[in-house]
């Protein structure tokens, strides 16, 4: 098992969360980004730069990740992706995608994309807290241990 990161907007927090935990369950964690990012030294934690575009760094995790990884991921269609190829996805926030939430997800984000576009509503998620931060390393640490087994 694996975990993958589409690091381009995963918060710096998170990330932290991220190396100290491939670390202590000695998991290779992978951040995928179009941009150079900084990894601390370590045998667990690792970087890659991908090229410029739309979607490189999702579609590049997609044929690298295997079924029972785990994807990190505000990118909800990158997460029914990965769903549907037998990985896990888990957002920054803290929530843990799966076959039964992920779809309704997606309808709930392309319906809200069109009502943007056409100026019925504005902004954007809320921005990020303490509570994201603590859910997310609650279920990472969760789905790390039911990974390793008794």
């Amino acid at each position: 098992m694996q975990i993958w990161v589409d690091a381009d907007a995963c918060p710096l927090v998170i990330k932290e969360i991220l190396f100290r935990a491939a670390e202590r369950a000695q998991v290779l964690t992978t951040l995928v980004a179009n941009t150079s990012l900084r990894t601390p030294p370590s045998t667990y934690v690792k970087s890659v730069r991908v090229g410029h575009g739309f979607d490189v760094a999702d579609h590049w995790i997609v044929q690298q990740m295997q079924a029972g990884d785990l994807v990190i991921t505000a990118d909800i269609p990158l997460a029914a992706e990965v769903i549907t190829r037998g990985a896990h996805a888990l957002d920054p926030r803290g929530e843990l995608y799966s076959e039964d939430n992920v779809r309704e997800r997606l309808a709930v984000r392309n319906l809200l994309m069109e009502l943007r576009s056409t100026g019925d509503i504005l902004g954007g998620p809320a921005p990020f807290g303490h509570a994201d931060r603590q859910r997310f390393a609650n279920h990472l640490d969760r789905f790390l241990t039911r990974r390793r087994g008794p």
